[in-house]
């Protein structure tokens, strides 16, 4: 067929001979990159004989080279005489020249027809890095490392090389592709194409258009399709990158995908976008990516059977929408991981695919210094140089919070919000996370203030009940359900440390509900403590004396509920009401604290003036010296708290 559009060519019809040169460049293309593929993997098992390798035949079939004899050269490789031994080597570098030739036949066509050409002018350049680019030698099969790096280098700071030469033609004949199209459909440049492919384009350019709208105004997208022999062939040009590119050939109800791409992690990512389709993939690069170099691409091959033209349709569609995800994805996959681990945020971008959203609009927002802004709204200055996000959000909640920004930005954009609403409701959503962590660490100090304040009712009650027959099951039955209720409270105490890595806030709690565990276990002893009364038990004053102190120690218990509970309206520019409750309670406290010390006095000139027995006076100091220890703890309590809202709310 190629000879047939020399021919034509020759006979001075260029322009007619051009689709079928065009066609065989692509063609050549495809076998070309199989070629730095087959060596690059001959390379790296020479390199790692013991690592494992693939014998790249799916990848062979793909680019069209019939020789099954090439599927034994990766595995045969050697490092021979200070080089390798590729069998086939000097084939190998051969084809990939005679490729590199048929690429640039139809770019030379096309100017010397005098057509508009743009880009394509270059193809007089082409043609001079070519002849400049002489083969490497292969004498025996074997070629040097430097000869090898030489043609298959992609890294453009290395000085020219085959490889890089096949990407800037491959280029140009995409744009070549889309000048000679003899129709668009639905967006794509289309020629050569019968009447069976028209369906499959536009299903697959619905898929592309159902999500275009994400790239915003990032270049890329541009879709051409032909037919080539048996093959519909559909390309996309995804983006700008050099050796980023999708082609997708259809043949009966298959369908064939080649993806190729710079970033391992992002070949990985697109693969991982259709575990909803029975899609397999041959992808060698992800098997031996130990052994290449960043600079080198990555090639993956996958493969769609489906049952009947309806699913090939729906298939080719929803690859068709995949493909706007990989713009710009590897900027933003960098710009997550300063706040996610890696894990986290590549699940992150997959959810932002699954659901529609993308991640352009979070990089045109701002991206990092986004967060970085709304951070610092939510944070009111409280945090110190190097922390981060985790300083304010609980564990597991940083990606709820990233979800909301990816879907707030992409949903803000598309209803063309102005950005300024969009970054606010952003700083709002960071906000209320924090307020809503912080209310959940009260919640969590309230129910153990709700602890003491039920061990310091339940040593009152059964207080009020000593001196009658049945006080001493009582004492018994309350000191179980103190034990009880200060398992509780240490069990609170623990889910309060678990948190106490992320942050300040979940720090100064620790701390605060360390020092009030402290009071829980001094009413559990005085609870205790009491079980030890000689029958039967208190009279008179000495009982009113101990009753007094437990009373005051449940009022002080109440006034710190009081206190947490005012704690969360209290911040600057509030009602003036809520500050007031709150430094009136501490004050309570205060004043409590002192009362105890008044009655843990009375309490001891009453055991000496009455003369107790030695197990009551031991027994009834130890009770009371637990309750005024209580009651100490009380207002410590109340003051750290005190402290700690009183900095936020200067701060704020």
């Amino acid at each position: 067929m190629v000879e047939k559009a020399r021919i034509v060519k020759s006979l001075g019809e260029s322009k007619l001979a051009l689709p079928e040169l065009l066609n065989a460049a692509l063609a050549a293309n495809d076998r070309t990159k199989y070629c730095f593929t087959l060596l690059q993997s001959a390379k790296g098992r020479a390199d790692n004989p013991a690592g494992e390798y693939s014998s790249l035949s799916a990848e062979r079939v793909q680019a069209g080279m019939d020789d099954a004899a090439l599927d034994q050269v990766v595995g045969a490789a050697a490092k021979a005489n200070g080089g390798y031994h590729i069998p086939e080597a000097a084939r190998i570098v051969e084809e990939a020249y005679r490729g590199a030739g048929l690429m640039l036949e139809p770019l030379l066509l096309s100017d010397a027809a005098d057509e508009p050409s743009g880009g394509d002018a270059q193809s007089a350049a082409f043609a001079g890095r070519l002849q400049a680019l002489a083969k490497a030698s292969a004498a025996d099969d074997i070629l040097s490392g430097a000869a090898i790096e030489a043609m298959v280098s992609a890294r453009r700071d290395h000085g020219d090389s085959l490889h890089l030469l096949v990407m800037d033609m491959h280029k140009a004949l995409n744009r070549l592709q889309q000048r000679i199209a003899s129709e668009t459909i639905d967006g794509a440049r289309a020629y050569d194409i019968g009447e069976e492919d028209r369906p499959l384009i536009r299903a697959f350019m619905r898929g592309v258009e159902q999500t275009s709208r994400l790239r915003f105004d990032h270049p890329g997208l541009g879709t051409t399709a032909t037919r080539s022999g048996a093959r519909l062939v559909i390309q996309n040009d995804i983006g700008t990158t050099d050796a980023h590119v999708l082609v997708v050939h259809v043949e009966g109800l298959e369908a064939s995908v080649t993806y190729t791409d710079v970033h391992l992690q992002r070949l990985l990512f697109f693969q991982s976008l259709f575990e909803g389709y029975a899609v397999q993939w041959e992808d060698t690069r992800s098997r031996r990516d130990a052994a290449l170099g960043e600079e080198l691409y990555h090639l993956s091959l996958g493969k769609f059977a489906a049952a009947d033209r309806e699913a090939l349709e729906s298939f080719l569609a929803f690859l068709g929408s995949r493909i706007v995800f990989l713009i710009d994805w590897n900027r933003a996959r960098k710009r997550l991981r300063l706040f996610l681990p890696r894990k986290e945020a590549l699940e992150l971008l997959r959810w932002a695919a699954a659901h529609d959203y993308g991640h352009m609009a979070f990089l045109r927002c701002g991206a990092e210094q986004l967060v970085y802004d709304a951070i610092e709204f939510a944070a009111h200055g409280q945090l110190r140089f190097g922390q981060g996000l985790e300083e304010l959000l609980p564990r597991g909640k940083a990606g709820d919070f990233f979800r909301f920004v990816l879907r707030t930005c992409a949903e803000g954009l598309l209803a063309a919000r102005p950005e300024s609403l969009i970054v606010d409701e952003i700083r709002t959503e960071l906000l209320n996370y924090v307020r809503t962590f912080r209310q959940g660490l009260l919640d969590i100090a309230s129910e153990h203030a709700g602890t003491i304040v039920e061990i310091a009712e339940g040593i009152r009650d059964v207080l009020l009940r000593t001196g009658r027959t049945d006080a001493q099951p009582l004492l018994e039955r309350n000191a179980e359900r103190a034990k009880q209720w200060e398992t509780h409270a240490d069990e609170l105490l623990n889910r309060v440390r678990a948190l106490s890595g992320q942050g300040d806030e979940p720090a100064f709690f620790r701390d605060l509900l360390g020092v009030a565990d402290d009071i829980a276990d001094d009413l559990e002893e005085a609870a205790f403590h009491m079980t030890l009364l000689p029958a039967p038990g208190l009279q008179g004053e000495l009982r009113r004396n101990m009753q007094q102190l437990a009373e005051q120690v449940v009022q002080g218990g109440q006034e710190y509920i009081k206190i947490l509970e005012t704690a969360r309206l209290v911040r600057r520019g509030g009602q003036r009401e809520d500050m007031q409750d709150f430094l009136e309670a501490i004050h309570r406290i205060g004043a409590i604290e002192h009362q105890t010390d008044e009655s843990q006095r009375a309490i001891k000139r009453t055991l000496v003036a009455e003369g107790m027995d030695a197990r009551t006076l031991y027994v009834i100091s130890e009770a009371a010296r637990n309750l005024e220890s209580a009651a100490d703890n009380l207002m410590h309590t109340a003051l750290l708290l005190r402290d700690h809202v009183l900095r936020q709310v200067q701060v704020s």
